[in-house]
């Protein structure tokens, strides 16, 4: 389903690409680094040792003469903690390690604002497509863990030009992916009563494009 979604979104993006060649629109690639606050806190504390973890990514964007603009990106979270046992809100480490990997897809559509002393802010938001897995070596059955889920962001920043078609710029996004862990018996996100997979992401681009 995310493949699909993902050469629709192309399938849009693509000949805007081409007609940018006549000027009607602006074509910009990006690369991004930052960090995500999960919203489940406590539970990625109790495997991971943190509630924060590192993002890469990037993605594509069409900006139209209107300030209008729609764009895709693909992320990356990955970090390796252990097993936990929660009883009665106390957390025992069971020293296997686990290694947690979510890689979110995600379309926005949004409106660039006039620039301000060298600042071109902007808002956006649209819905995501989220991958989400849990593996160990020591896993047996269906202990691993591997699924796909929906969500919705909202997210704004701002970009200002530092060279002919090279931009800078800073985003904060929240999402949200509801309904998406605890559903297991024997999960930590269980035992903590969270259940949203989703976050507050900063974000440092940079901006390759009109």
């Amino acid at each position: 389903m995310t493949r699909l979604l993902a050469i629709a979104a192309l399938a849009v993006l693509m000949p805007a690409a081409a007609h940018a060649q006549n000027g009607r629109f602006a074509v910009r690639g990006f690369g991004e680094v930052g960090a995500t606050v999960f919203t489940a806190a406590e539970s990625f504390a109790a495997i991971l040792g943190s509630r924060t973890g590192p993002v890469f990514g990037g993605g594509i964007e069409v900006v139209l003469p209107q300030r209008v603009f729609v764009g895709m990106r693909a992320s990356h979270f990955r970090k390796t903690g252990e097993r936990v046992f929660i009883s009665n809100g106390e957390r025992f480490g069971l020293g296997i390690p686990t290694t947690v990997t979510l890689t979110p897809l995600q379309i926005t559509g949004g409106y660039r604002f006039r620039p301000v002393i060298g600042l071109t802010p902007y808002a956006g938001a649209g819905p995501g497509w989220y991958r989400y897995t849990e593996t160990s070596e020591l896993a047996v059955g269906d202990e691993d863990v591997n699924e796909r889920f929906s969500g919705f962001h909202i997210l704004g920043g701002a970009e200002v030009e530092v060279a002919r078609r090279l931009s800078l710029g800073g985003e904060l996004q929240w999402a949200t992916v509801p309904d998406a862990i605890g559903k297991d018996a024997n999960s930590v996100a269980r035992e903590f009563r969270e259940s949203d997979l989703g976050g507050t992401t900063v974000r440092l681009k940079v901006v390759i494009g009109m």
